[in-house]
């Protein structure tokens, strides 16, 4: 199998050595090098990073790259493998892992991330501007209106697969793609940014990260939860506060707190 993960980076970082990870300098264009490949050659989106994230990434490699199955991880979240090990790189999964699971599945997935006490549209109404939220709900109802019932469904649950992590077959990135892209693209023409901070102006990954569920439930495709190996410890802490700062006195995150 040609397998090509992305491992998208905007900073020089340690990276898994197996051969099926491509690091990707994301963000690329008019940045100084970094030592991996940008993603500013080719056919690419690269000068809308700050605003769509990691999915420049996945543009350039869906347009550039040759691949049988095609991956999508970040610098400091990669999926796990079978190694045990005290060093967390060393745990990230093997090509023969990916290998085996993806002749069982359409599709490697990281484990879902819970809410608990909130569907995922009250979260993102909580966190971010639900109205931006409400005009991809418009543009599905309009340019893809056969998943509408899947967005709808999906809004109302209390879980879903984060971070626009995901490995899959090149005939299916080709469909996620193109439905993803076609809503984001519309989107950006019909939603205004400008007075968003920085952290909220990368609303396109925010929004693309819950479309990846919609598509998954609107074609029935099997999947293989893996679990997440995060390369950074996480502060529990800000997340908990900033979480309690936007659902009860509506501050949207901005980085600083």
């Amino acid at each position: 199998m040609n397998i090509k993960i992305v491992v998208a980076t905007h900073k020089k970082y340690k990276m898994p050595e197996d051969d099926i990870f491509l690091p990707l300098h994301v963000g690329a264009e008019g940045k100084e090098k970094i030592g991996f490949i940008g993603d500013n050659t080719g056919e690419n989106i690269s000068i809308k990073n700050p605003f769509w994230c990691e999915l420049t990434g996945l543009y350039w490699a869906w347009k550039n790259l040759d691949y049988d199955y095609l991956g999508l991880v970040h610098y400091r979240r990669h999926f796990k493998g079978k190694t045990k090990s005290n060093d967390k790189l060393a745990t990230v999964i093997k090509k023969s892992e990916a290998e085996n699971i993806l002749k069982q599945t359409d599709v490697i997935l990281p484990t879902k991330r819970h809410y608990f006490i909130e569907t995922l549209y009250s979260h993102y109404k909580h966190t971010h501007y639900i109205k931006d939220l409400e005009t991809t709900k418009q543009i599905i109802k309009e340019k893809y209106p056969e998943y509408l019932n899947a967005f709808n469904g999906v809004m109302k649950r209390k879980s879903a697969h984060m971070f626009n992590m995901f490995v899959m077959k090149k005939d299916l990135v080709n469909q996620y793609c193109s439905f993803i892209f076609g809503i984001l693209f519309e989107l950006e023409k019909q939603i205004n940014i400008s007075d968003y901070n920085r952290y909220q102006s990368r609303v396109f990954g925010f929004v693309s990260e819950l479309l990846l569920d919609v598509w998954i439930e609107k074609k029935e495709l099997k999947y293989i939860e893996i679990p997440v190996v995060n390369m950074e410890k996480t502060n529990w802490l800000k997340k908990g506060y900033s979480f309690l700062m936007a659902k009860f006195f509506n501050k949207k995150y901005d980085g600083s707190f």
